[in-house]
Parts: structure tokens; C-alpha cells; sequence
């Protein structure tokens, strides 16, 4: 069993990396309420380098339907709000020189059908991510037992914990899906 726990574990940290992967890019999707992870992907200059909006100030969601950005340093608040313009999210900051507000505007009926459509192609490479480590290691597993470094009792009881492990990682996903699913369809 020694043989096959270093599989098994491999198996587990690429697969959650997976379920995390997947975590990252549903949280970023709007759902016309106010969250500070949509704005995890805005880059600020900040004296001559690109730096992450979080490390330069403090976003937090104070209404359902408003961001507020408050800036550690006041002298990049317009840098700030002008890379929010342009970081294409379809929102429009304003700032008050201390701290930018911005309002999250509701989503369309439509829109919100496309953005199901799209989460739920997000989900579906999630779950093709963590079968295909689920081959690899099987395949990895095939080759122990025709080397005879594993039995066959071995490698069978090795399969099966890599399947209760994938099958695991994909109801995961699906409670992502459901919950940002729910998310986006209420109003």
C-alpha cells in the first residue's frame, strides 16, 4: 500500500488544484450582486509595476448591489479607477478622492441565461480536468502492475480509491455549479 499512497496523494492535490481552478473562475463571473472577487483580476501600476488591486487597497461589498475600494495610498485612487474602467467588467467606478464606489448594475433576464450557459461549460472543464488525472494515475497504475510492482488485489484496491477520489472531486464541483447557479438565476 506504501507503493500506491504517493499515487493516491498526487491524484488528490491535482484534482483539488482542479475544484480550486474552477472555484477561481466561477467567482469572478458577475451575478449582479456586489462581490470584491470580481475584481481580483484588476492589475494597477503602482510605481512602475502591476500590482493587484487587493494589495493596494481594501474592496469590500457594503450593500448587495456596491463595491467600495479604499486605497491604502490616496495618491493612486485615480489609477485605480481608471484600470477598473478599463479592465472591461461593464463597470463604471467614482470616486469621492478617498474611497470609489461602484455600483453593480442588475443583470438582464438573458443575461443571466447565457452566464448559466457559460458556468456550466467552466464546470464541464473542471470535471474533464480531474478525469484526466484520474487516467493518468490509472495508466500509472496499469504500468506498476504489468511491471509487477504492484498485485492485482493492489492495483484493483488502488483503482478504486482513485475513483471514490475523482467521484469526490466532482460532486464538489457540482455544489459550485449548483450554488453560483442559484446565485445568478435569483433576482
Amino acid at each position: 500500500m506504501k507503493r500506491i499512497e504517493p499515487l493516491t496523494q498526487d491524484a488528490e492535490s491535482r484534482m483539488t488544484s482542479a475544484v480550486e481552478h474552477c472555484r477561481n473562475e466561477l467567482a469572478q463571473i458577475r451575478t449582479g450582486r456586489a462581490s470584491p472577487a470580481l475584481l481580483e483580476s484588476v492589475k494597477v501600476s503602482y510605481y512602475g509595476s502591476p500590482a493587484p488591486l487587493n494589495t493596494l487597497a481594501t474592496i469590500t461589498a457594503q450593500e448587495a448591489r456596491l463595491l467600495v475600494v479604499q486605497p491604502f495610498d490616496k495618491t493612486v485612487i485615480h489609477d485605480i479607477e481608471k484600470e477598473i474602467q478599463s479592465a472591461d467588467l461593464g463597470l463604471n467606478p467614482s470616486n469621492d478622492g478617498n474611497v470609489i464606489r461602484i455600483p453593480i448594475p442588475a443583470l438582464t433576464e438573458e443575461r443571466r441565461h447565457e452566464l448559466v450557459k457559460h458556468i456550466h461549460h467552466l464546470v464541464e472543464d473542471g470535471r474533464v480536468a480531474i478525469r484526466n488525472v484520474r487516467k493518468d494515475i490509472n495508466n500509472r497504475l496499469k504500468e506498476m502492475e504489468k511491471n509487477h510492482e504492484l498485485s492485482e488485489d493492489e492495483g484493483s484496491y488502488a483503482h478504486e480509491e482513485v475513483q471514490k477520489l475523482t467521484d469526490k472531486k466532482i460532486e464538489e464541483i457540482g455544489q459550485l455549479l449548483e450554488a453560483k447557479e442559484k446565485e445568478l438565476l435569483e433576482q
